[in-house]
């Protein structure tokens, strides 16, 4: 088990996909700020098993190592491209599968992408009730960015402003835990 590790986690189904993109970048900049590697995965990284998976044991064993990573996070950054209103479907199932203490007190930005602003409460409707039911510790500020945020693959300077919002954000809860930790190791 590898608790020293941000990890991001992407409802794409597709590849290349802006979403996957976002959330690498957002991954990448919490793990920086907190001095721990991270990983980045994707629906996709589960493999075919997860469509007809009722369980974690239904899964191929490279599907289950990515699950358990995802639990075993320090914290999470999670993103979905909205799909009529709402995250994707398989994106849902991969959280379905968990225990619903699994992710208990964990550190989460949510993001999502979309192409327009009719879209951007999906955060907060839609995403944010889903790990409030995990009894993860949300953070306040959540991204939503449509395709007219990015010029040339670069948010824009007020996407950039939430970005670096919730990251000193979920910075200040992965430091504390880490001392909450060391305290408790002692």
């Amino acid at each position: 088990m590898n608790n020293d590790l941000i990890v991001g986690f992407s409802g794409n189904i597709t590849r290349p996909s802006s979403t996957r993109r976002f959330v690498d970048s957002v991954t990448q900049s919490l793990a920086a700020q907190a001095g721990l590697p991270h990983a980045v995965f994707d629906v996709e990284d589960l493999g075919p098993s997860l469509a007809t998976a009722r369980s974690i044991d239904d899964l191929d064993p490279a599907a289950r190592k990515v699950i358990q990573t995802i639990v075993d996070a320090e914290a999470l950054v999670i993103g979905s491209p909205t799909y009529k209103g709402s995250y994707t479907g398989l994106f849902k199932h991969v959280f379905d599968l968990l225990d619903p203490a699994s992710l208990r007190g964990k550190p989460i930005i949510l993001t999502a992408t979309g192409g327009g602003e009719r879209h951007s409460l999906v955060v907060e409707h839609q995403l944010r009730p889903l790990f409030a039911f995990f009894e993860a510790f949300v953070l306040p500020t959540a991204i939503y960015a449509s395709s007219r945020d990015f010029t040339d693959g670069q948010p824009s300077p007020l996407i950039l402003g939430r970005v670096n919002q919730a990251l000193a954000e979920a910075s200040v809860l992965v430091k504390a835990r880490a001392r909450a930790d060391a305290i408790a190791a002692e």
